[in-house]
């Protein structure tokens, strides 16, 4: 799907001088977020600490939604928990993602 062409383009940056931030490493999460890879998604965000790159809000809503979208219900709770060590702020995409993980987790 279109999820692979995003990671792919994302992963081609590495041969331009366009550096990866924030930005294109959540835009990259949100494009497995819309394919409902969480594997790839949670990939990205591991490499986004490894590269001493930021993740915000936005990243994390996507990872969380990746997570609930594949039915990895119990991983999108631990992201959003973890959001709070990295004093991350919760907005309302983040707290209906997790609502529905519960929901889809049967802790509704």
């Amino acid at each position: 799907g279109a999820w692979i062409l995003a990671v792919q383009l994302f992963r081609e940056m590495v041969h331009t001088c366009v550096e990866r931030d924030t930005i294109t490493y959540s835009a990259a999460v949100s494009a497995c977020e819309r394919g409902e890879q969480w594997r790839p998604a949670l990939q990205l965000l591991g490499e986004m600490a490894d590269s001493r790159v930021e993740a915000n809000t936005i990243t994390y809503d996507a990872a969380v939604g990746a997570c609930w979208k594949a039915g990895e219900w119990d991983l999108a709770l631990q992201l959003f928990r973890g959001m709070a060590e990295l004093y991350l702020d919760k907005n309302t995409i983040t707290y209906s993602a997790a609502i529905s993980a519960c929901r889809m987790g049967g802790a509704w």
